[in-house]
């Protein structure tokens, strides 16, 4: 009874932990975003090079997830992700104390590679502890509170620093790491010995279909999403609109993105995760298509805005379904492809991100633009991954083939009718008996 009760206990700090898990990175790299400008002046630089430390965070922290998994093959899930929040907290005070731009980039670079940590390694916790179908609804309860830390960190990060000044923030982070290494012992045991789980080649990674596919959805959904973020501020002020509505305007979709996760988790209860993963890329095609169209024919910002928040919803549902389909080929040892997934997923978005900036005198017209051809990528993805389902759908009969069952039938109607013979004949032998 108290073995059940101390499961219990444990499992319902589980899950608050592998939210905090998944949402370290995007603390880190939004909450001192509103403290820029104290953050120029006090160490005495130009606000160009303190808007680099974020590109610096962003290209840390998507190479460094690569390091991840040989790091656990070698070490164990639970000492690399004790050391890796070590390295987050230990660089998150140095950042809180130093006095340069330039040991600031490094140890922002440190910082990233430890929150990489975090980041690659809750999600092969997930896949390890759980099955299949549980996993879907862990990510689908854990990813609609990642949308929070965009809308969330900026207004913490706004108040610390305006209270206790930006240095606190980054105290604020290291507690956060310290907290997190302290849980780590108990909740991240290793679901298996190290010489149980076979390390898994990059190469067997890459080529597996289903990884290349989910993995491909999943980016070019990140990627609409991100053309939509990179500009959107800029398409609002083109517009005539003040800084505290552009503000308001990203609450629609956190709210949606949110509430499409909820939806998902309620959703696998009565339909089967293929036919809502299908239906949610052919809402996604389609409502691509049609924020590309209003882009084009210079509808209005709020139309633009509110079929956007319904693409977030889309995302907000889809992802967690992407994620475990890309990662349940490798379930017993996750980590490598999660590292990869997430480079993966960052690239796409990244490119994405700068794709559109350079055409961002096109305003609105460049996002529906970006997101139309990140549509187009998804549908490739989902063609390729439906379609030996679709040809044996739709494939005409083989003629041989029929000819050998219209033989095969014959030959088996025949040799009914040799034993119905052969059973009348006994009967009228037995009737002559």
């Amino acid at each position: 009874m108290i073995s059940n009760s101390l499961t219990k206990r444990r499992s319902l700090v589980f899950f608050p932990y592998l939210a905090l898990l998944s949402m370290l990175g995007f603390l880190a790299t939004d909450m001192y975003l509103p403290a820029f400008n104290q953050i120029e002046s006090s160490l005495n630089t130009s606000a160009s090079l303190v808007a680099m430390t974020l590109t610096c965070f962003l290209g840390g922290l998507a190479i460094g997830q690569l390091a991840y998994g040989s790091l656990c093959d070698k070490f164990g899930k639970r000492n690399t992700l004790m050391a890796g929040l070590g390295v987050f907290a230990v660089s998150s005070i140095l950042l809180g104390f130093t006095e340069n731009i330039s040991v600031f980039f490094v140890l922002r670079v440190i910082q990233a590679f430890g929150a990489c940590s975090a980041a690659v390694i809750w999600q092969a916790l997930v896949m390890e502890k759980f099955d299949e179908g549980e996993a879907r609804k862990v990510f689908s309860s854990i990813m609609p509170l990642v949308a929070l830390s965009p809308a969330l960190a900026p207004l913490m990060g706004a108040w610390v620093s305006e209270q206790f000044g930006w240095r606190a923030i980054f105290i604020i982070l290291a507690i956060v790491g310290l907290l997190l290494a302290a849980m780590t012992p108990a909740l991240a045991k290793e679901s298996r010995t190290r010489s149980q789980s076979e390390p898994i080649l990059v190469k067997n990674i890459l080529k597996n279909r289903a990884f290349q596919n989910n993995v491909a959805i999943f980016g070019a959904c990140s990627a609409a999403f991100f053309c939509y973020l990179t500009l959107w501020p800029a398409v609002m002020q083109h517009h005539g609109y003040a800084a505290a509505e552009i503000g308001l305007s990203f609450i629609p979709q956190t709210l949606a993105f949110m509430l499409g996760g909820f939806a998902c988790k309620k959703a696998l209860h009565s339909h089967s995760p293929e036919a809502i993963k299908n239906m949610l890329i052919t809402g996604f095609v389609v409502l691509s298509l049609v924020l590309f169209l209003l882009t084009q024919l210079g509808a209005g910002i709020l139309a633009v805005l509110w079929v956007f928040a319904a693409l977030a919803a889309i995302n907000g549902a889809v992802y967690p379904l992407l994620v475990t389909d890309a990662l349940a080929p490798f379930s017993n040892n996750a980590t490598k492809a999660a590292g990869w997934q997430n480079f993966l997923q960052l690239g796409m978005a990244f490119i994405a991100s700068a794709a559109v900036a350079l055409i961002a005198h096109w305003f609105e017209k460049a996002i529906g633009t970006g997101i139309l051809v990140c549509a187009a990528i998804v549908l490739v993805a989902w063609w390729r991954m439906n379609w030996s389902t679709w040809r044996g759908s739709w494939c005409f009969p083989d003629p041989a083939r029929m000819g050998v069952l219209r033989t095969e039938k014959r030959e088996h109607s025949d040799n009914d009718t040799k034993t119905h013979g052969v059973c009348n004949v006994s009967s009228q032998q037995k009737d002559t008996d």
